[in-house]
């Protein structure tokens, strides 16, 4: 399995509390209290990541919210990766997203996780966490629509990673990408029907 080792009971308990315990950090919430916007969970979609965010109108607070929120992703795997090899790399990255999703401080009502995951992917090999990044922001200019280019890209990244040849990350890749549908399926609802608000735009 291109190397990988098998993990401890223990090694792979230390590697999904460092992943939980970086992703659950909720930085959109941390942001916007910091800058005086309120509660960002009391607006649009009452979500913490960079999109909803967005809605207070505050740009660089977005900004911010996403790379941080990418950076505990991409944080989690490469200290486990140092810590216990690719296999608790992958074990903290799919802690972390949970960690975002499911955050304890927050009664587990976080995020969706899509610039967790982005981190993640950078962590685990960046070419392909570029690519996720390069057809996120594609759809995101052509469409304007935040949900279908992280669906897009989220479909398109196990395939990304198989092309590189990778089949153990490729298949945890899948896994992600299925989270990401599962945490968007309101998301897809509204798309189906037309009503998904575009980027910059105020959620009804």
């Amino acid at each position: 399995m291109n190397g990988m080792t098998a993990l401890s009971w223990a090694e792979a308990l230390y590697a999904t509390l460092i992943g939980y315990g970086l992703g659950s950090i909720p930085f959109g919430l941390l942001i916007t209290w910091a800058a005086g916007l309120g509660d960002v969970r009391k607006i649009g979609s009452g979500n913490i990541g960079a999109t909803n965010v967005l809605r207070t109108g505050k740009k660089w607070a977005a900004a911010l919210t996403l790379l941080l929120d990418g950076g505990k992703g991409l944080a989690a795997v490469l200290l486990s990766n140092y810590l216990f090899g690719i296999a608790g790399a992958m074990v903290a990255g799919l802690a972390a997203v949970f960690g975002h999703i499911f955050p304890v401080w927050l009664t587990f009502k976080g995020g969706k996780g899509v610039a967790t995951v982005i981190g993640v992917l950078l962590g685990l090999y960046w070419p392909v966490g570029l690519l996720f990044i390069a057809t996120w922001i594609g759809m995101a200019f052509v469409l304007r629509i935040s949900s279908l280019s992280a669906l897009t890209a989220a479909a398109l990244a196990p395939a990304y990673m198989m092309v590189f040849g990778d089949l153990p990350k490729a298949a945890f890749t899948l896994v992600l990408t299925v989270i990401l549908f599962v945490t968007h399926h309101a998301n897809i609802y509204r798309l189906w029907h037309g009503q998904e608000p575009r980027i910059g735009r105020k959620k009804d």
